[in-house]
């Protein structure tokens, strides 16, 4: 039994190694910091903006200023919700691809336990959520220096990066919850409906001044999309990390205990 943790994490790097879906999840995040870039560009200099047809005002109104604080600020907002899609689609794909391709019943036909694999699936989504964050912190950093962004320091780049750094991994612990639904739903739709529900549900919550309990709209709240009158406390991270922690009991109780021969 000492091994097959081990062996079963082994078993779903190689399959991640072949697919082309982390290479998707890492254009994904490419995109974003070369959006954020392009709000900056544009705050640089909103006349030039307007005089190429840009929308300066939009610009302003999302980013903040055309600075280090506003630009890492920016990114961490941008990782806190269009991370919470990336990730859940990482997630779907490492519990849903089993249903999809048939290979469930083969996959447990190992001499693997089933939690072994759960447990498997659960760490890689985490590590890959975390790569794909340290990805785009490298690119916002570096795309900021090629754009001469004003207001570097070491403090303001290490306090925008802790934040992007922890709305990406409360949105990687987030993402457990789509493993589950990609198993309980035996495939992709099922679990890219509850996606689309959570990610519309955080929007909404927030807009309404509730984010900060509600679990998937904490890394938004924490990033700032709501202001500085939504503060996160204690309480929200806690309800984040017990729904990644109760999704990942119950993906593994209900691969353990479920009929997967129909």
């Amino acid at each position: 039994m000492g091994g097959e943790p081990a062996a079963a994490l082994r078993a779903e790097s190689l399959k991640l190694r072949r697919s082309r879906v982390p290479w998707a999840t890492a254009g994904a995040m490419v995109l974003m910091a070369l959006v954020g870039a392009f709000f900056m560009y544009v705050l640089l200099d909103v006349d030039r903006a307007r005089t190429l047809g840009l929308l300066g005002a939009k610009a302003q109104f999302a980013g903040g200023g055309a600075d280090w604080t506003g630009h890492l600020a920016l990114t961490a907002q941008a990782v806190s919700v269009g991370g919470l899609v990336v990730f859940g689609t990482a997630s779907i794909w490492l519990f849903g691809r089993e249903f999809a391709d048939r290979t469930v019943t083969d996959l447990l036909a190992l001499p693997t336990s089933r939690t072994s694999v759960v447990a498997a699936k659960l760490v890689l989504g985490l590590v890959w959520c975390l790569a794909l964050t340290a990805l785009l912190i490298g690119l916002v950093l570096g795309l900021g220096a090629l754009l001469g962004l004003p207001g570097w320091s070491p403090g303001v780049v290490l306090h925008g990066t802790g934040t992007i750094l922890a709305a990406g991994l409360l949105t990687a612990v987030l993402s457990a919850g789509y493993g589950l639904a990609a198993s309980v739903g035996r495939g992709y739709l099922p679990a890219v409906g509850v996606l689309f529900v959570t990610v519309l549900a955080a929007q909404v919550v927030a807009a309404a001044g509730h984010g900060a309990w509600f679990p998937w709209a904490v890394p938004a709240v924490l990033a700032g999309t709501a202001g500085p009158e939504q503060p996160v406390g204690w309480a929200g991270i806690a309800s984040v990390l017990v729904v990644g922690a109760g999704s990942a009991v119950v993906t593994a109780l209900w691969w353990e205990r479920a009929d997967h021969t129909g």
